[in-house]
């Protein structure tokens, strides 16, 4: 198995197999539902080589992979011996620790995630058809239109039997069932008494739900609706079913389960969702579409920005599935979605940035994760992108959504929508052509959109982000791994360990020495780092330890990583967080790659103004490959210490 060793390194870092109650993976993220967060190992997950992080939101513990993802998912459920080979459904009752808005991320996106694939390639078949006839390659009356618009269609025309099967999954009906309760919504004799022109009655007439009545069910008028493609009644249908479903099991004898079970489901769930969910459903629907649009209609273009500005934010913590409902809710209440497009520019700014990263970096990993992560981008998965490079050093992060909100802005401005769920990245360019229109400035602006988008980003992250390239993640953890190029999750027995010759290291500042166990930072008081001292300084300059290698210099100033020339290799922290000031009463004072001596100044800073910020100045000095050492020991006795006086041997 090609990722057993990762496999095994994931499930270590979850908590171990007994923690895990069930796993399942989207495009880019392995996503679990734990027993116990506190038993993960989030830190030296986020450190393993083939992590590229960790995400908790919406009841679920995402390890983001990449877009080998699934590969790394199969190898993941024979390792860890996961029942149903790792698909364990969802447990959809055991929610009482997730906040009502966690809930309805976790409902939706455990209906929508298993249909996102044939979802995508149904709406970019039905968009590129469209495009077709847009440009008089293909008729409307042809048999190839017929056929090409029927393959992307029907994904759509029958979704509510789709989002029966994945509701059912959801909330623990019988799929089989859930599927039978989304044909009949979509059966042709139930379509047709929509559009009857027999007309009984007109029921709330002269109100928001006045309503053509159709027919009756046994002398009860039904509010007929058109249901194909519908999202949100299929849903509350199966919702509806479930406990249906729950007490009939309860009160039908075993021997005749197996078949009056759906049977009572059945025929207690349509009618009631035919007379009363449907109704209400849909007029909720159309409540949520005209609200949304009138929001949108108040202005378009700062509705642009706000989105794109927001869009990868929402992504992250998983919020980005409510404005997915919405889309899906529009499209099929009015035929089109104004909101959702509004981030279309997001993915091009992002890959903006990253290959602008990428041509700026002298680290060949970073540029390894940049090149696939820009090819990534261009087809709209940006996770890679985001954890793997520009989210980890914050600017290029915000230089992103900056460019992302000039293009939402500009999709705005041109009153671009889209009229199907199709593909993403440049994938998603046929899905904002209106069929009745064909090909207007509307679409054209989804192009210019995209073009500003990936141009501004690389241009903002070339001028104010070139310094933010080459500085490592700000995971602690992650810091001290990539110093020492080991894997923080390895043990002994894994690997055979080659211990240093013994050596000593001089006080790299003046101050007051307090033992790493007693700082505030739980990273370095655990030792996870690396073994070592911390000292309070008395003077606002940092010295080297020993004679080495400058390894690490961030731009910053808070951090300076050093390779000792009898192979020590050592973090300096300067206060805790640090890194939030962006450089603030910091001077580097080396350049990475630089040689230095015993005692050279390494870093300026000013202890006052930094206090002054809030923040402590209690600086750590960390020896990260302690376990190329038989003992890393503290030599003075005494409170307090000066600068280049001996101070830790390494044994």
């Amino acid at each position: 198995m090609k990722y057993e060793d990762l496999s095994n390194k994931i499930i270590q870092g979850v908590g171990g197999k007994e923690n895990v109650n069930s796993v399942v993976h989207c495009t880019t993220r392995l996503r679990f539902k734990l027993k116990d967060e506190g038993k993960t190992k989030t830190e030296l997950l986020k450190a393993t080589d083939g992590v590229i992080t960790v995400v908790q939101s919406g009841g679920q513990y995402q390890v983001v992979i990449g877009n080998h993802v699934a590969d790394v998912y199969d190898d993941l459920i024979k390792v860890g011996g996961f029942q149903d080979g790792g698909s364990v459904p969802d447990d959809y009752g055991e929610k009482s620790n997730m906040s009502l808005l966690d809930r309805f991320i976790d409902l939706v996106s455990g209906i929508f995630t298993p249909i996102l694939g044939p979802l995508c390639a149904a709406g970019m078949i039905k968009g590129f058809t469209a495009m077709f006839v847009a440009f008089g390659w293909i008729t409307s009356t042809s048999g190839s239109y017929l056929i090409l618009h029927a393959i992307g269609d029907a994904f759509f025309y029958f979704f509510p039997v789709i989002l029966g099967y994945t509701s059912a999954n959801k909330f623990k009906v019988d799929k089989f069932v859930g599927m039978a309760i989304g044909a009949v919504l979509c059966y042709p004799d139930i379509v047709a008494i929509n559009s009857s022109k027999t007309i009984l009655y007109t029921l709330f007439k002269g109100t928001f739900f006045a309503s053509d009545i159709h027919t009756t069910f046994f002398g009860i008028p039904v509010v007929m609706m058109d249901y194909t493609s519908s999202v949100i009644p299929i849903i509350l249908a199966i919702w509806f079913a479930s406990h249906i479903e729950k007490w009939a099991k309860k009160i039908i004898p075993d021997v005749v389960k197996t078949f009056l079970v759906p049977f009572v489901t059945l025929i207690i769930t349509l009618p009631v969702t035919f007379i009363v969910i449907g109704p209400i459903a849909t007029w909720l629907s159309t409540a949520v579409s005209d609200i949304t649009v009138a929001i949108y209609n108040f202005s378009p273009i700062f509705a642009g920005v706000l989105m794109g500005a927001l869009w990868q934010v929402f992504v992250m913590f998983g919020l980005h599935w409510g404005f997915v409902a919405v889309m899906l809710t529009n499209l099929a209440s009015k035929g089109f979605d104004p909101i959702v497009v509004l981030s279309f520019a997001a993915s091009f700014a992002q890959t903006g940035v990253v290959l602008a990263m990428t041509l700026q970096t002298k680290n060949k990993k970073t540029r390894s994760i940049g090149i696939p992560a820009v090819i990534s981008g261009i087809f709209g998965v940006t996770e890679p992108a985001i954890y793997g490079l520009s989210l980890p050093r914050k600017r290029p992060f915000i230089l992103s959504c900056i460019a992302a909100a000039v293009g939402g802005g500009l999709l705005g401005f041109f009153g671009t929508k889209t009229y199907i769920y199709g593909g993403l990245g440049i994938f998603a360019f046929p899905s904002y052509i209106n069929s009745k229109t064909g090909i207007d400035m509307a679409f054209y602006g989804s192009i210019i959109a995209a073009i500003v988008a990936v141009i501004l980003g690389f241009v903002l992250q070339i001028i104010f982000g070139k310094n933010y390239v080459d500085i490592e993640p700000e995971t602690v953890a992650t810091t001290a791994a990539t110093i020492s190029q080991t894997d923080s999750m390895a043990t002994e027995s894994d690997t055979e360990i080659i211990f240093n010759k013994a050596t000593t290291l001089a006080s790299p500042l003046s101050g007051k020495l307090i033992q790493l166990a007693e700082i505030d930072d739980k990273v370095f008081a655990s030792g996870a780092m690396g073994k070592g001292i911390a000292i309070e300084p008395t003077e606002g300059m940092i010295y080297a330890p020993a004679a080495g290698e400058v390894v690490l210099a961030f731009p910053t100033g808070h951090a300076v990583g050093l390779k000792t020339v009898d192979g020590a290799e050592l973090l300096m922290h300067i206060g805790m967080d640090t890194v939030n000031l962006e450089g603030e009463g910091f001077k580097m004072l080396v350049k990475q790659g630089e040689q230095v001596d015993l005692g050279t100044p390494l870093v300026k800073f000013d202890i006052e103004s930094i206090k002054a910020a809030g923040y402590s100045v209690i600086t750590p000095l960390v020896v990260t490959n302690s376990k190329n050492y038989h003992e890393v020991r503290i030599i003075s006795n005494k409170s307090e210490i000066t600068k280049s006086e001996a101070l830790l041997e390494l044994l």
